[in-house]
């Protein structure tokens, strides 16, 4: 190679370094106009589009001038070069696993034991365990038990006593009980057995057991309501931990981001091209970088909390969840939720069956104004020991008629009216509350659908606008602010998009729950 070729490559090998504002600028220059091999390579090296991969290159620190005469000794590749050869910041190993776990000791643990859950198993362990839903089961239980008391006056009414009596009677009664001369006490074993049957009520017994049949039947209609209840809550939590995931990912990736800004500021700050400024602005994004981070892991933790607490497990294993959290539409429309609210939604069905019971107690209130016919026997023993007992028994029919009451069955009837226009008022409210729910449900979940496109769009605008800035302040054109108000719109276009996605399923469980369906 002749001078002026030499010169050349020397000429090439400046205008890179320059791009590169690598320090021991004059060093390679002069190594190179000895003609080495780092011509062809340095040469495709610029001719080469900037890209987000080349600015993650150059902002590496540089090596000493001392370490830059080094690609004399090989040729300089595409594939290997020189400044990525530099040692990676600890800070980068900062953010937390990307597995979430739960408890925290589970990072400790290998990752094979940590159980995966579903939505679907959450709900299934929630349905199970939430205290909501076992009170309610055993609300349930009450009011089957309450029918099986009504219905036992149905059946006969058997009672059996006995007793034992040790008796010291008058002086005047002695003779008159033809007890011998002298005697003055004696003993008395009595027993009986009685039988009480009603024979007709008017229409009492079964007007109590229907009104306990639909007191049973809403108690059931409760525990759907319970149910439903505590399935939105699950998701809802469900949810709130795949966003406070997704946000703590994005604040891991600003800190690594970060961390590298500030790598070119320093190198920058020691070749002369920028001022202490930059590295120190650098810093105090990385700082407030980090404090970021700190908060998206305690809400990502407090997510965990929330989702433990609605499946009524607070103290459950480390365990993570899988994440579906993306967009998938739900069809449905306001006619067809409306239509299906009415026909499922079991708070609805509980409050009519109320309104049925309230109905049976009046039936219940005025039988007492009527009869009651009952046919009774009794069998009894008494003597003076057991061995010598006389037998007796009795049968016969009974007519309980009431006279007066004072007034009481009149108010009983008027306060089981009362409560029948109460329950009347009560279904009619939340007919009206059936239909705010599922237009406010249908509505959000219209809004949601709307912002998830827009989101998205805004989400890739602040990555690309981003990379941009990085490749900007990486060439020496740009400035830490436009880097920094860059970092800042990507990291709110993240947590919109992620919040976007969220908000829509939590939509979709709100409508679900709205049109009483699972």
């Amino acid at each position: 190679m002749n001078r002026i070729d030499g010169f050349r490559v020397a000429a090439r090998a400046l205008l890179l370094m320059a791009l590169l504002g690598a320090p021991g600028l004059v060093a390679t220059a002069s190594a190179a106009g000895e003609g080495t091999p780092l011509v062809s390579e340095a040469t495709t090296t610029q001719e080469q589009p900037l890209s987000q991969e080349t600015t993650t290159i150059q902002s590496t620190p540089v090596p000493p001038a001392s370490e830059a005469t080094a690609p004399q000794e090989q040729p300089l590749s595409q594939e290997t070069p020189t400044v990525q050869s530099a040692p990676v910041p600890p800070v980068q190993e900062a953010p937390a696993e990307q597995t979430p776990t739960v408890p925290a000791a589970v990072e400790s643990a290998p990752t094979s034991t940590v159980r995966v859950l579903t939505l679907n198993q959450c709900i299934e362990i929630a349905l199970r365990k939430n205290p909501s839903i076992l009170a309610a089961l055993y609300n349930v239980d009450v009011s089957r038990s309450r029918v099986g008391e009504a219905r036992s006056y149905y059946y006969p009414q058997l009672q059996a006593s006995g007793a034992y009596n040790r008796i010291s009677p008058a002086s005047g009664m002695v003779a008159a009980n033809a007890l011998p001369t002298g005697t003055t006490q004696y003993n008395q074993y009595t027993g009986s057995v009685g039988l009480n049957q009603t024979l007709f009520d008017f229409g009492k017994t079964s007007s109590n057991v229907d009104y306990y049949k639909y007191s049973l039947t809403s108690s059931r209609f409760d525990l759907n309501a319970s149910q439903d209840a505590t399935i939105l809550s699950v998701k809802q939590a469900y949810y709130g931990v795949l966003q406070a995931k997704r946000n703590r990912d994005v604040a891991a990736d600003v800190i690594k981001q970060f961390q590298l800004h500030l790598d070119q500021a320093k190198g920058f700050y020691e070749v002369g091209t920028n001022a202490r400024i930059d590295v120190i602005k650098a810093e105090v994004d990385l700082s407030n970088a980090k404090l970021s981070l700190i908060n998206a892991e305690n809400a990502f933790k407090i997510a965990y909390v929330t989702l433990n607490n609605a499946m009524g497990t607070p103290d459950a294993p480390e365990y993570t969840i899988e994440d579906n959290l993306s967009f998938q539409k739900y069809p449905i429309t306001l006619e067809e939720a409306t239509a299906r609210a009415f026909e499922n939604r079991p708070d609805l069905k509980s409050i009519i069956a109320k309104r049925q019971a309230a109905e049976s107690s009046i039936s219940v209130a005025r039988s007492d104004y009527f009869p009651n016919l009952s046919g009774i026997a009794n069998y009894n023993w008494v003597g003076e020991t057991t061995t010598s007992l006389d037998h007796s028994w009795s049968a016969g029919i009974v007519l309980t008629v009431p006279l007066f009451s004072g007034f009481y069955t009149q108010q009983k009837v008027a306060e089981a009216k009362s409560n029948l226009y109460v329950f009347r008022a009560n279904e009619e409210a939340l007919r009206q509350q059936v239909i705010l729910d599922v237009r406010q449900a249908y509505l959000n979940l219209q809004a949601s659908e709307a912002s998830i496109a827009t989101a998205e769009l805004a989400s890739k605008q602040a990555k690309e606008n981003l990379d941009l800035a990085n490749g900007r302040y990486s060439a020496g054109v740009g400035s830490p602010i436009e880097v920094s108000d860059a970092f800042a719109t990507y990291v709110a276009a993240q947590a919109n998009y992620t919040s976007a996605l969220a908000n829509y399923k939590i939509a979709q469980a709100s409508i679900e729950k709205a049109m009483g369906a699972r």
